[in-house]
């Protein structure tokens, strides 16, 4: 027993500096001058704080983050509550070929984001939104399979006769919802919510397609623009990329710091019924 235990801890121990060390190494090459960022030393030899000045100041990196903080939370927000509305749809009501139609919203997940690609940006081009920020988050108001397959086996795992008795004291089908239900499943509720907001804050593809204003830029198109000034194509100042690389990170870790605890429960259960 033992030794079995010795073999696990070491085996998470090489895993956990397996994942650390891309991330230790952007910290580190972040503050390095630059000609010792690719040296693969992690405790660098001398310190240039300076990198993280003048990334603020060869880009308006603040307007940037704003904009990556409006678009992931309202991206965020509308998905998990159009995908939760959906979800409880399926699980609470009783109808004909709902099975059926479940399967068809489920069989969009196979199609590939390439094929609605030219679709989706000629709907949004003919709305006269193609170069603002709304389609980088409205679509989410329409729901998502992966988060309405979730949800609603959240939702099946809660005892319809919670249900049954609230609809007795005369609870309309929306106080069902929002009083009984999302707060029994908030855990699958934060792991839609922080699943979104990972996905849109490091979307990268939908704002090259519609952005073209660097005073909309979302922090990875923005990364993408000093790559392009600063990188392999440009300055060879790579210290500088790096560093605004350690700004798009961060704040991500520290979502998923403070949702640790709901987020945690939320993947290793299937629903409050299987928790119990």
């Amino acid at each position: 027993m033992t030794a079995r235990r010795i073999v696990r801890w070491t085996a998470l121990a090489a895993a956990t500096v397996l994942f650390l060390y891309p991330f230790v190494w952007l910290l580190s090459a972040s503050v390095k001058p630059r000609a010792q960022v690719f040296d693969n030393v992690l405790i660098p030899r001398t310190w240039a704080w300076d990198n993280y000045v003048e990334i603020w100041r060869a880009a308006p990196v603040a307007a940037w983050f704003l904009n990556s903080v409006a678009v992931s939370l309202a991206a965020a927000v509308a998905v998990t509550l159009t995908s939760s509305l959906v979800a409880f749809g399926f699980a609470y009501f009783r109808f004909p070929g709902r099975s059926a139609l479940f399967g068809l919203v489920l069989a969009t997940m196979m199609l590939p984001a390439a094929v609605t690609m030219i679709p989706v940006y000629l709907i949004w081009n003919t709305a006269g939104l193609a170069h603002t920020q709304v389609p980088l988050w409205a679509g989410n108001l329409f729901g998502s399979a992966f988060y309405i397959f979730l949800l609603r086996q959240f939702f099946l795992g809660l005892p319809r006769e919670v249900f049954e008795a609230a609809r007795v004291d005369g609870a309309s089908h929306w106080t069902l919802f929002w009083r009984i239900a999302v707060p029994l499943c908030r855990p699958a509720l934060i792991v839609s919510f922080v699943f979104e907001l990972k996905a849109s804050w490091s979307d990268l593809l939908r704002p090259l397609i519609y952005l073209r204003d660097p005073a909309l830029y979302t922090l990875p198109r923005g990364l993408k623009a000093l790559s392009d000034q600063f990188g392999q194509a440009g300055e060879q100042r790579w210290e500088i990329v790096l560093a605004g690389s350690v700004i798009t990170t961060v704040p991500l870790l520290i979502v998923f710091f403070v949702a640790q605890r709901h987020f945690l429960a939320g993947i290793t259960t299937e629903g409050p019924g299987s928790a119990r």
